[in-house]
């Protein structure tokens, strides 16, 4: 080795470790996913079968995700595991066989050690049958009687347009659920889609697909610590030749390190696992915590926004939602999921406090989702809102997924008995919830509609 090519290894050790300490470079989820496909049925002997398997598969994850954390120095935050969508497994089954099988599952989470389990999963976005109709009539007793359990249901897609029955069935699923859960919390395990991905390693809306392989690890990564602070470097060098393009730059430089951090972690506890488990993907995707400095809207006041939500906040993420992108597909064949940037309100202090400011609203937010990764993430919202308003909530969440061709997503959280600027404090990643004012008319004669919302003209491509 020269002694050029030694100092730039050594600089490029010294950045990682950076990254690191500093800069909350972590490995935000190992995700195992397992099918459960062929132990299918609605007999009342399948939710210990479900047991079995997921302990059997997922026993030694956490051990082996600690064990690569100590050998290669990257922290791995959380192991958490999806399932084949519960609606396909427990097909033909009643409420009661689901909230039997929402308990198996939360036991053998626990009996692993895992934080969450997810895929507790209905996929209705042409329609609905028998075992879709007693997942989604479970949904509030099962996320009550549950601690570890998360769930989603996909209801738009661009090929198929929007399912707005079952639309106007999740307004009253979200109200029931935040009623029959301590403010609302049972909300923050639920995640209404257009356009759900298959590899999807974060929770709350992961599941795992019926074209992935028996059993695979998905990999999400996040770094929004490290790509803030690299921003703020650049703007801060004094350097008045600078433009948005070189902030673009250092942003897909940033993100093609992180994207090869995510996939040697994730090769290397797929290999140690064991067959059947392979390696899936990794997921670039900005995802922020409560922890100061590690925060999405951080980012792009560091560019030069006085508060998120101010004019231009939507180019700006759209800027760093590519140039993510951009270096992910770079350092990796492999990049799947969501890959972005995600802006869940609770769960990112920058964006808290935009709109205890007055900076950010409900509106503005709806834009910037036709940019990120998701949708309106963690979004609380005042407990009497009624469930034909969340119902049209989501279905304007559903139509900008399905008319942009990609993935968004609703996690509302009506929060009993409090209104507009009351702050709830979940805790942990979950962060304050600063509950955000709805318009006041009224949305019933339009939901009550129903039907199905056709396919944009440009789904048809074949």
């Amino acid at each position: 080795m020269s002694r050029a090519d030694f100092h730039e290894s050594s600089h490029e050790v010294l950045e990682t470790l950076r990254m690191i300490e500093v800069e909350h470079l972590d490995i935000r989820t190992v995700t195992l996913g397992i099918s459960l496909l062929d132990i299918s049925g609605c007999d009342s002997g399948l939710p210990e079968r479900i047991y079995r398997r997921v302990v059997e598969r997922g026993q030694n994850l956490v051990a082996i995700a600690r064990e690569v954390e100590s050998d290669l120095g990257v922290p791995i935050v959380n192991q958490r595991i999806s399932i084949t969508p519960l609606a396909l497994v427990a097909a033909g089954g009643d409420a009661a066989l689901f909230i039997d099988a929402a308990r198996a599952l939360d036991r053998a989470a626990a009996d692993i050690g895992i934080s969450y389990i997810a895929g507790f999963s209905a996929l209705v976005h042409k329609g609905m049958d028998k075992g879709d109709e007693a997942l989604i009539e479970s949904l509030p007793a099962a996320l009550a009687a549950t601690a570890r359990l998360c769930g989603s249901v996909n209801v738009a897609s661009t090929r198929s347009g929007i399912n707005m029955d079952a639309v106007r069935a999740m307004g009253h699923a979200v109200h029931d659920i935040a009623h029959a859960t301590p403010d609302g919390i049972g909300c923050a395990r639920f995640v209404v889609f257009a356009n759900a991905v298959e590899d999807n390693p974060f929770i709350a809306g992961a599941f795992h697909g019926v074209g992935e392989p028996e059993a695979v690890i998905n990999v999400g990564v996040s770094g929004p610590g490290v790509v803030n602070s690299a921003v703020r470097r650049l703007l801060a060098s004094g350097d008045r030749d600078l433009t948005l393009g070189n902030v673009a730059d250092v942003i897909k430089r940033m993100s093609f390190k992180i994207t090869r951090a995510g996939e040697l972690v994730g090769r290397v506890v797929a290999a140690r696992l064991g067959a059947p488990v392979q390696f899936g993907i990794v997921d670039l995707s900005l995802a922020p915590t409560p922890a100061e400095g590690d925060s999405v809207a951080a980012i792009l006041e560091a560019m030069g926004l006085e508060r998120t939500g101010c004019p231009g906040t939507t180019a700006a993420l759209m800027l760093l939602t590519d140039a993510v992108k951009k270096g992910g597909a770079m350092a990796s064949s492999y990049v799947g999921g969501l890959s972005g940037a995600f802006i869940p309100v609770s769960e990112d202090r920058h964006m808290v406090e935009a709109v205890r400011q007055g900076a950010l609203s409900l509106d503005k937010l709806e834009a910037m989702t036709a940019i990120c990764s998701v949708g309106l993430d963690m979004v609380a919202i005042p407990g009497d809102t009624s469930p034909a308003t969340i119902a049209a909530i989501i279905a304007d969440e559903m139509a900008i997924g399905v008319v942009n061709n990609k993935t968004t997503a609703a996690r509302l959280i009506p929060v009993p008995g409090k209104g507009p600027g009351d702050i709830v404090a979940y805790g942990g990643l979950l962060g304050d919830a600063i509950v955000m004012p709805v318009s006041r008319f009224s949305s019933a004669g339009f939901v009550a509609l129903g039907g199905r919302i056709p396919a944009p003209i440009h789904s048809l491509r074949n």
